[in-house]
């Protein structure tokens, strides 16, 4: 039976983390430690069940050393408890181990968010997104640089060790559906792979540039999500049909998709106009359902992500290295932030919920934070039956502070990216001379450009450059399959040698890519501009 957290003199009693203790409750850790089996083999000053939370305290409290954050979870106990050593609480971590930890993440990971809740679905479709955050230092340690390597700067290896955490997240409240981290040299689009299969059909994924690679999308699409991801600059894909929206069908990699093209300009208080290029695709490929500026508009929530490690980052951990000095103390601490982190925003969702109409956004990450911190002191809702919880409330201290200091709604602003290393290949980022301070935007303008057609004589949509003539040549010829021979020909190129070779590695790029149909060894086709819908019909 599990004891529950009281001012008693059992060695249970440091067993807690404040009201946070509801959301993981003894009965939760002792089931964890005894799947994971590490419960303690006999009896113990310093219990297993103790020493999780006592980790899950050290990321709560995450700029105080060991002993201190063992004294702010036992300041508010009357009876006397042990007080370990600085070695001792090392001994107990070690004694744990990383499996309950992670265990308890995989329990508490999920949506969070009831499907009534505002700004969390699309239709009828939960937004997620994945992105990975690289800027997370570890100690120089010749164990933790064995595991992510050192990193890599201009002028060679410098700085801490980075380690790379991929989430996958509901935009609405930023709660984590599933996470993955580890050395930055495998890529976050390997990381990527590793949680595609915790995407459901109800599911609508938002992702970036990087994530736009033939596999993942058919992985992806595999899973019956639905997704909207903006695609690399280089890719071009083949025309199949043009929308009444300007947006177009299209095929990758044998996956029918829709494309969008939009130009979008965000005008500012102070006359400034800033805008860029976006090409999105999506497995959405009704234009009546989804009309094209909608989704451009929804794709901008894919910044959730962003919130999301700016409060792990800069709030939870106030921009310091990990603590850890080994990779296994290393991967304990990591679950036991996202585990803490994941226990905070159930918390503020569930607040959130009482209040109708109430948007997740609101709710200040800040304050849940240090409302729980007040809580592990003074020793608040550390069970059902103790604190203001016990009157059949179900919002609880740190709820009550989130709701008391909401924050306003949503405004649209923009700023410059915030480059903090001179040597970051971003330090030229802001070239489009964005104000350096928060910005309000007065106006938003969305223009969708059809695609340039093969054929096309308006200079305003000419196709320029190679690609552009080898469209004409296929046009010209009716779209009959060509020979690569035979095209160098008709661009005054040599029919042998170094320039046959470089042109017909340049056509099997493109038909990587599915701009180009490859229908025999080096021959190849494009769409016919005759077979498309006109962008202006009804």
């Amino acid at each position: 039976m599990a004891q529950s957290v009281t001012g008693g003199t059992d060695v249970f009693a440091p067993g807690h983390i404040g009201e946070l203790t509801q959301v993981i409750p003894p009965e939760l850790v002792d089931a964890v430690l005894d799947e994971t089996g590490a419960r303690e083999q006999r009896l113990r000053s310093l219990p297993s069940r103790v020493g999780v939370y006592f980790v899950l305290a050290l990321g709560l409290f995450e700029h105080l050393g060991s002993e201190l954050v063992w004294g702010k979870i036992t300041s508010g106990l009357s009876a006397r408890v042990p007080q370990p050593s600085e070695k001792a609480l090392r001994d107990l971590r070690r004694r744990i181990g990383v499996a309950p930890l992670n265990r308890l993440f995989d329990v508490l990971a999920g949506p969070l968010a009831q499907p009534s809740t505002p700004g969390v679905r699309y239709r009828r479709w939960r937004t997620v997104a994945f992105d990975g955050c690289g800027s997370l230092n570890v100690p120089d340690h010749e164990r933790n640089r064995s595991w992510l390597g050192r990193t890599q700067r201009r002028h060679g290896p410098t700085g801490y060790p980075r380690l790379m955490l991929m989430t996958l997240c509901e935009t609405g409240t930023r709660g984590l559906i599933a996470a993955v981290f580890g050395s930055a040299s495998k890529g976050e689009t390997d990381y990527a792979h590793d949680l595609v299969g915790h995407l459901t059909t109800d599911m609508l994924l938002l992702a970036d540039r990087a994530f736009d690679s033939n596999e993942l999308l058919e992985d992806i699409a595999a899973q019956g999500a639905q997704f909207l991801i903006r695609a690399t600059s280089t890719r071009r894909p083949p025309v199949l049909a043009v929308l009444p929206d300007g947006s177009y069908l299209t095929r990758i990699g044998g996956l029918p998709l829709r494309v969008i093209e939009a130009e979008i300009h965000s005008r500012t208080a102070a006359g400034g106009d800033f805008g860029g290029t976006y090409r999105l695709l999506t497995t959405l490929s009704d234009h009546r359902t989804d009309p094209a500026d909608h989704l451009v508009r929804l794709y901008h929530e894919r910044w959730e992500i962003e919130i999301t490690y700016l409060a792990l980052r800069h709030t939870l951990l106030k921009g310091r290295v990990l603590r850890s000095k080994d990779p296994i103390g290393l991967n304990q601490e990591m679950w036991a932030l996202l585990t803490l982190y994941q226990a905070l925003r159930s918390v503020m969702v569930t607040a959130v919920e009482t209040t109708p109409g109430c948007d997740p956004d609101r709710a200040g990450f800040t304050v849940a934070l240090e409302a729980a911190r007040d809580t592990v002191v003074n020793l608040i809702g550390t069970s059902p039956d103790s604190g203001p919880s016990s009157h059949h409330d179900l919002v609880g201290h740190i709820g009550a502070r989130v709701l008391h200091a909401l924050l306003p709604g949503r405004r649209m602003r923009l700023s410059a990216r915030i480059v903090k290393c001179g040597t970051s290949r971003y330090n030229i980022w802001n070239r489009d001379g964005r104000p350096r301070d928060s910005t309000p935007i007065t106006a938003i303008e969305i223009t969708v450009h059809p695609p340039a057609l093969p054929g096309e004589h308006d200079p305003g949509r000419a196709l320029s450059g190679r690609w552009g003539l080898v469209c004409q040549i296929l046009a010209a010829n009716s779209n009959e399959a060509m020979h690569t021979r035979d095209i160098a020909q008709r661009l005054g190129l040599a029919s042998t040698g170094r320039a046959l070779s470089s042109l017909t590695a340049q056509f099997c790029y493109w038909a990587r890519n599915g701009r180009l149909i490859r229908t025999a060894p080096s021959t190849y086709k494009i769409t016919v501009p005759e077979a498309l819908t006109s962008p202006t019909g009804p």
